[in-house]
C-alpha cells in the first residue's frame, strides 16, 4: 500500500515538473504574441495619423470662416470656392492614389500625400490673397484624396486576419476625430495658427513611415520576396511562424495575376452592374444627403439659428466621435443593412428640424424655439450620420466588388463620392441664402429617397464570405 502511495505520489512529481514548464511556455507564449503585435499596432497607430491628418483638413473651414472672410476680405462666393475646392483637390488624388500606391508603394504614396498637405497648409498659413488660400487648399485636398485610399487599403494589407476588423475601424474614428479637434480648437485658435497644428500629424506620419514596414501583399506583387518575407516577420514578430500566411499570400498574388485587367468600360458588363449600381449609389446616398455642407459650414449654421455657434460646435465634435466609436463597435453585430436604415432615418429627422428652425425664425412663428431646434437638429443628424451612414458605406463597398475590378469600382466609387462632397461643399452657402429651410427639406428628402434604395437594393453582408456575397448579388 505504502509503495503504491509512494509510486503515485512519484507520478505527480513527473505529472507538475511537465506541467509547470508547459504552464510557463503557454504563458510566456501569449505573452510575446502580444509583444509580437508591438510593430502591427505601431504601424497602424503611424498609418491613421493620415486619417487624422485628412479630418484636420476637411474640418478646417467651419471655424475659421468668420476670421478668414474678415482678415482676406473674401466674398460669399470666394469663401465657398476655398472651402469646396478641398474636394476638387480629393478628387484628383483619388483618380491617381491607386497609381501611385502600386507604382511607389504605399509608405511611398503615403509620404507624398503628407507632402501635398504640409505644403497646403504652409500656403494658408502665408497667404495674404484668395490665391494662395485656393492653391493651398487644393493641395491639402489632394493629398487628402490619396490618404482616403491608401491608409484603408495599407492597414487592411498589414492586419492578420483576426484583428483586420478592428484595426480598420480606427480609420474612419480618426478621420472623425481629426475633424472634431480642429472644430474644437479652431474656436481658441486663430486660423493661422490652426493651419501650423495641422502640420502636426503630417510631421508625425513621415517620422513614423520611417520606423514601420512596407506592405507585405505589395512586396510580393512586385516580386520582393526577401523583403517581403521581412516585411512579415516584422509584423507577426521575429519568432513567429509566417510560413502558411506567406503562401496564402503568394497563391492570392498569382490568383489576382492570372485575372484579366479591368478597364472602367468593363464596371459596365451585366454581370458587375449590380455590384457597381450598389457601391456607387451608397456614395451618392452618403454625399448627397449634404453631409458636407452642413459639416464645413457648422459655425455659421448655428449663428444663423441664433444658437452660440462656439458651444454648438464644441457639442457637434464631441457628439461625432462618440457616436462614430458606437458605430463601429455596432457594425458587425447589428447589420450593415439595419443601420444603414436607422441612420438614413435619423438625417431626415435631423433635417426637418434643422428646417423647422430656420422656417419658425423666418415667419416669427415661434422665434425663441430656433434656436433649441437648430441645435437638436444637427446634433440628431450629426449622431445619425456617424451611427451608419459615415463608414458603413465604405465597408460595403469593400464586400461587394469582385475581386478583379476592385481596384477599378473602387476608384470609381471613391471619385463619385468626392464629387458629390464638392458640390454639396460648393451649392451650400448659395441654397442657404436661397432658403435656409429650402436647403434642409432638400436634404432630407435625398435622405428619404436614400432609405428606399437600401431597402430595395443593398444586400445584407453582415456574416457572409465574399463568395456568398457575391453568389447573391448574381442571383438576384
Amino acid at each position: 500500500m505504502a509503495g503504491k502511495q509512494d509510486v503515485e505520489r512519484g507520478e505527480n512529481c513527473v505529472g507538475e515538473e511537465i506541467r509547470a514548464p508547459l504552464i510557463a511556455a503557454a504563458n510566456e507564449a501569449k505573452h510575446s504574441k502580444k509583444d509580437d503585435r508591438c510593430m502591427l499596432y505601431l504601424s497602424t497607430f503611424v498609418a491613421v495619423c493620415g486619417s487624422y491628418a485628412f479630418g484636420s483638413c476637411a474640418g478646417y473651414s467651419s471655424p475659421t470662416q468668420f476670421a478668414i472672410r474678415e482678415d482676406v476680405n473674401l466674398s460669399l462666393a470666394e469663401y465657398s470656392l476655398f472651402g469646396s475646392i478641398l474636394t476638387f483637390g480629393a478628387m484628383i488624388g483619388a483618380i491617381t492614389s491607386g497609381k501611385i500606391a502600386d507604382y511607389i508603394g504605399r509608405k511611398g504614396a503615403m509620404i507624398v500625400s503628407s507632402g501635398f498637405c504640409a505644403a497646403g497648409w504652409l500656403s494658408i498659413y502665408f497667404a495674404e490673397s484668395a490665391l494662395l488660400l485656393d492653391i493651398g487648399r487644393l493641395a491639402a485636398g489632394y493629398g487628402m484624396g490619396v490618404f482616403s485610399y491608401v491608409v484603408p487599403v495599407f492597414i487592411a494589407e498589414i492586419a492578420p486576419k483576426d484583428s483586420r476588423g478592428a484595426l480598420t475601424t480606427i480609420n474612419p474614428l480618426m478621420t472623425c476625430t481629426g475633424v472634431s479637434v480642429s472644430f474644437i480648437i479652431g474656436t481658441l485658435l486663430t486660423w493661422r495658427a490652426l493651419a501650423l497644428v495641422g502640420i502636426v500629424p503630417c510631421a508625425v506620419l513621415l517620422v513614423g513611415l520611417s520606423i514601420i514596414p512596407e506592405s507585405p501583399r505589395w512586396l510580393a506583387k512586385q516580386g520582393k520576396q526577401k523583403e517581403f518575407e521581412l516585411s512579415l516577420r516584422r509584423l507577426r514578430g521575429k519568432d513567429a511562424d509566417v510560413s502558411v500566411e506567406a503562401a496564402e499570400i503568394r497563391d492570392y498574388i498569382e490568383t489576382l495575376e492570372r485575372l484579366p485587367k479591368a478597364k472602367l468600360l468593363d464596371l459596365f458588363q451585366k454581370r458587375y452592374l449590380r455590384s457597381v449600381t450598389i457601391g456607387v449609389g451608397l456614395m451618392v446616398c452618403q454625399q448627397f444627403g449634404g453631409i458636407n455642407g452642413v459639416g464645413f459650414y457648422t459655425s455659421s449654421i448655428f449663428e444663423s439659428a441664433g444658437f452660440p455657434a462656439d458651444l454648438g460646435t464644441t457639442i457637434y465634435a464631441i457628439l461625432q466621435v462618440i457616436i462614430t466609436a458606437l458605430g463601429a463597435a455596432f457594425i458587425d453585430r447589428a447589420g450593415r443593412k439595419p443601420l444603414l436604415v436607422i441612420s438614413g432615418s435619423g438625417l431626415v429627422l435631423g433635417c426637418l428640424l434643422a428646417g423647422s428652425s430656420f422656417f419658425v425664425k423666418e415667419y416669427g412663428i415661434a422665434p425663441g424655439a430656433a434656436p433649441a431646434l437648430a441645435v437638436s437638429g444637427l446634433l440628431v443628424y450629426t449622431g445619425a450620420f456617424s451611427a451608419g451612414m459615415g463608414a458603413v458605406p465604405w465597408v460595403v463597398m469593400s464586400e461587394i466588388f469582385p475581386i478583379n475590378i476592385v481596384g477599378v469600382a473602387g476608384s470609381l466609387a471613391t471619385l463619385v463620392n468626392w464629387f458629390g462632397a464638392w458640390a454639396c461643399s460648393y451649392t451650400f452657402n448659395f441654397l442657404m441664402s436661397w432658403s435656409s429651410y429650402g436647403t434642409f427639406i432638400l436634404y432630407g428628402s435625398v435622405n428619404a429617397l436614400a432609405i428606399v434604395f437600401v431597402i430595395k437594393v443593398v444586400p445584407e453582408t453582415k456574416g457572409r464570405t465574399l463568395e456568398q456575397i457575391q453568389a447573391a448579388i448574381n442571383s438576384s
